[in-house]
């Protein structure tokens, strides 16, 4: 396992599904996620510390994991089967060790909020080509993002201009 960082969110114009990078620490190599709207703005909220009212659902597992008086450990990332990636929560209670099942977008938006650290296995991370389009070398180069083109990065200030753009019926509380 190799402890990785969120290192950006993206985008993917040509579905518009949203992408979570994972960078490995101290590393080039990259694993890139597709993730859904909902899980895309958790996990951009707590990046860009945006504070809510109430709490999401992410918040929600966090705090019910504390007030059962666990600890989440880390994440680890462990594989891909048919393009879905599969995930756990370690997580302690006392002495005890528990593994979760999880979707590995729910577990990075839980991992960053309980500053646990995140793991993939070293077979899924990918070393980005590094000799740029169009220079003609690119045989043996891994694909980033089959079978999808690659993810546009939102920068800070795009992200902002998407979240304020928001509804509050896009976040499942409908207000008159």
């Amino acid at each position: 396992m190799v402890e990785v960082t969120v290192a950006r969110l993206g985008l993917d114009s040509a579905t518009n599904s949203f992408v979570v990078i994972l960078q490995e620490r101290d590393g080039p190599r990259l694993l890139p996620i597709w993730i859904g709207r909902p899980e895309a703005e958790s996990i951009a909220a707590h990046l860009q510390s945006v504070k809510r009212e109430r709490p999401l659902t992410h918040d929600l597992a966090k705090t019910l994991i504390l007030g059962l008086g666990g600890d989440v450990r880390k994440v680890t990332i462990t594989r891909v089967e048919d393009s879905t990636y599969f995930a756990e929560l370690q997580l302690a209670q006392g002495t005890e060790l528990i593994a979760i099942d999880a979707r590995p977008s729910d577990s990075i938006a839980i991992a960053l909020r309980c500053g646990a650290p995140i793991f993939v296995a070293d077979d899924l991370l990918l070393v980005p080509n590094e000799g740029g389009e169009g220079d003609g070398d690119d045989e043996g180069e891994p694909d980033l993002t089959p079978p999808r083109r690659a993810p546009d990065e939102l920068s800070a200030e795009a992200l902002q201009r998407h979240l304020s753009t928001l509804r509050p019926e896009d976040f499942g509380k409908f207000r008159p």
